[in-house]
């Protein structure tokens, strides 16, 4: 059986219209090389060899997603230095503009215009953001993002935010810069990228504690990630309690293993049902979003 029907035969068997992909990635060819170049290299960042599984261009990356039957999806791009995130921005709108089933995303930096770019950003049609503080090695508790974090809380549009300290830690990595910013905007629509891992706990503890706050599954529970970083056993049980509040990610195409094997590690947990399955591949993000019933991306909102 071949990556494509694996994918399509785990939705159909929970009789979901498809799946909504919350993490991943399309950029700017130059930038998509230079990454795909880092993890060749293995870079330090990564730690470790990470084959690209989905390397190929754009508009074949684009049909593979929609063969598989992903109706919604993201182009999560991140700036690793100032002047970046503004022009990653109108890259994004641009791509989303001509793909209908993309949520148009928006990134963001600690930089002196960054309330401006967010707030042109959010008046263009914004459905996400991203942010990655390992690669962008900045504070999130940064007064330059004091505006930003406050105009995204008040718009109530989701974040997708890599925070935690996998695949290597960073200096301002982990889940006490997460708490301090959510004291600050209790409000704020975050998504945990890769379940916070390796503090799985503290982010599940961080849930508990703020009910907007959210995880994504992407590359936790797969073989790849489990050898590096194991998710705790006696944490299940808060995992199938937090069904609702839990997102499917994949990391596409910058994961070291099939599609597939990001979906089937997660019907494999123990503990959980087909409901929490339906949420996690689809109707958390349906809601999230304010998605058609369809889940494809259109001109759906965020629900209030």
């Amino acid at each position: 059986m071949d990556d494509t029907e694996s994918v399509r035969r785990i939705w159909q068997a929970l009789a979901l219209p498809g799946v909504v992909d919350v993490h991943t990635h399309f950029m700017p060819k130059n930038v998509m090389d230079k990454v795909w170049r880092y993890f060749d290299d293995a870079g330090p960042l990564i730690g470790r060899p990470w084959p690209i599984t989905y390397r190929s261009d754009e508009q074949d990356r684009l049909r593979t997603l929609r063969a598989f039957g992903v109706l919604a999806f993201t182009s999560l791009v991140y700036p690793h230095k100032p002047g970046m995130a503004a022009w990653l921005n109108q890259w994004a709108a641009g791509f989303a503009a001509d793909t209908p089933d993309c949520l148009h995303t928006a990134t963001f930096f600690p930089e002196p215009d960054a309330a401006r770019y967010v707030t042109a950003a959010l008046e263009s049609g914004t459905r996400v953001f991203k942010a990655h503080i390992q690669v962008g090695g900045y504070d999130p508790t940064d007064p330059l993002l004091d505006d930003v974090w406050g105009l995204i809380e008040d718009a109530g549009t989701p974040v997708v935010i890599h925070c935690g300290s996998g695949p290597t830690p960073g200096t301002y990595t982990g889940p006490a810069p997460i708490r301090a910013v959510l004291t600050e905007h209790p409000r704020l629509r975050l998504v945990i990228a890769h379940m916070g891992g390796p503090e799985y706990s503290d982010f599940l503890d961080l849930c508990e504690d703020f009910e907007q706050l959210r995880l994504d599954t992407t590359m936790a529970f797969t073989g790849f990630m489990e050898e590096a970083m194991p998710f705790p056993a006696d944490e299940y049980g808060r995992l199938r309690d937090m069904g609702r509040r839990i997102l499917f990610g994949s990391d596409f195409p910058n994961i070291p293993y099939g599609y597939a094997h990001a979906m089937s590690v997660l019907t494999e947990l123990p503990g959980v049902d087909d409901t929490w399955l339906r949420n996690v591949f689809h109707d958390n993000a349906v809601r999230l979003f304010g998605l058609p019933s369809g889940g494809s991306a259109g001109e759906g909102r965020a629900a209030p």
